[in-house]
């Protein structure tokens, strides 16, 4: 069985086709540039690249694109788009409306599309993507949607209600909904099958970090609490994001600078966080140089994550009454030793002693970097969504 999974962006479309029979990556690339002018790099399992640009004036020239490198040419890998038995799509926002992996029809796609109020820059070009696809793909393969926040579901009332008048969420369904769900539910299962135990008996804080972040506490393999709010801004300082702020402090600056509401949302979503405050960049490979040259906001912005990581590892071991396991993931949590170290660092009273050797170094592999004396266990754990959207597709088509 192949499936193609879909990750489609407001002006970008990225792909991987995916054997089901080994799990092994057969090719993969990313449109981008859509609406704008256009480009393509599509990537096969031996090697072969192409990278080239292109005319894509919507979401369906990408699609057409991305037919024909796979079917022809240089980057071919199949003969037709029949040999792929279904088409697995990620989507960020499904509010209340879904809360498992659903099999596409006309009405979910407009159910996406008329939840784009709660995911402007994510949910109508999911639905644009949706309604690309099925021009293009086979009517007869079937489709299935996964969302990034179909696992927090579980949280309880207590964990996504805000304290405003209840009607907000009655009638405007202002919630926390949380994000990076499907990446969440990936690694804590993954942590689960490494450490030989049902993921039923563990109590985990996972922590996604990369140029967004979020932090998720999972009691028994549902989630009870996240960082991510309403949308991705809340939770912790990430790469453009300012993460939790004081709602008083929005409308002071917003008043203050003379600025619109959408315009005071772009000023927290795109120009904050790691960036707003180094004044650098937004990557935290050039914060962590900047820092290590004794750049002090550079530093600043680096200490504020470690920061916050370790309240919400505390305060989620709280909420669960007890802590099993923490985890790393995402392109910092994977590949930044230095900050789980620090993350890591006087928690000795909490049950969490680092490697220092083990964790030295390490990159995007998994593996235990706690002490074997460590009562909480310390781990590495490389995501991979699409693979679980993959799996959630074929799990989903098989029983149809």
């Amino acid at each position: 069985m192949k499936i193609l999974v879909i990750n489609a962006g407001s002006s970008s479309l990225k792909y991987q086709l995916i054997n089901m029979e080994d799990e092994s990556v057969i090719a993969k690339g990313n449109c981008d540039r859509i609406g704008i002018d256009g480009h393509i790099k599509h990537t096969t399992f031996d090697g072969r690249v192409i990278d080239t640009d292109c005319t894509f004036p919507t979401h369906t020239e990408a699609f057409e694109k991305l037919v024909e490198v796979l079917t022809t040419g240089e980057g071919k890998v199949i003969d037709s788009m029949s040999e792929i038995s279904a088409v697995g799509h990620r989507i960020v926002q499904g509010a209340e409306i879904f809360s498992k992996t659903t099999l596409v029809t006309d009405e979910v796609i407009q159910q996406i599309d008329d939840l784009s109020e709660l995911a402007p820059v994510h949910n109508h070009p999911h639905a644009l993507a949706l309604r690309a696809c099925k021009k293009v793909i086979p009517e007869t393969t079937p489709q299935v949607v996964v969302f990034d926040t179909a696992f927090h579901q579980t949280m309880p009332e207590k964990a996504f209600m805000f304290g405003m008048p209840y009607e907000c969420y009655e009638k405007y369904h202002v919630r926390k909904y949380g994000f990076h769900g499907t990446s969440h539910r990936f690694v804590t299962q993954a942590l689960a099958e490494a450490l030989g135990k049902p993921l039923s008996e563990l109590k985990i804080v996972s922590c996604h970090l990369g140029n967004g972040s979020s932090i998720t506490a999972v009691d028994g393999g549902k989630s009870v609490d996240t960082s991510m709010g309403f949308t991705p801004l809340d939770g912790v300082i990430m790469g453009t994001r300012s993460g939790c702020v004081d709602p008083s402090a929005v409308t002071f600056i917003e008043n203050k600078k003379h600025l619109s509401p959408s315009e005071m949302s772009d000023y927290l979503n795109k120009k904050s966080g790691f960036l707003g405050i180094s004044g650098i960049s937004s990557d935290n490979r050039d914060i962590t140089a900047a820092a290590q040259h004794g750049d002090k906001k550079a530093q600043l912005a680096g200490e504020m994550l470690r920061y916050e990581i370790k309240k919400y590892i505390g305060s989620y071991a709280a909420v669960m009454n007890g802590l099993d396991a923490v985890l790393f993931t995402g392109g910092i949590g994977e590949n930044s030793d230095d900050l789980r170290a620090d993350v890591c660092r006087d928690m000795e009273f909490f049950g969490i002693k680092l490697d220092e050797a083990a964790n030295a170094g390490l990159r995007g592999k998994l593996q235990r970097i706690s002490a074997p004396d460590s009562k909480v266990e310390v781990w590495v754990v490389p995501t991979n969504e699409e693979l679980l959207i993959a799996r959630d597709t074929r799990d989903l088509v098989g029983n149809l």
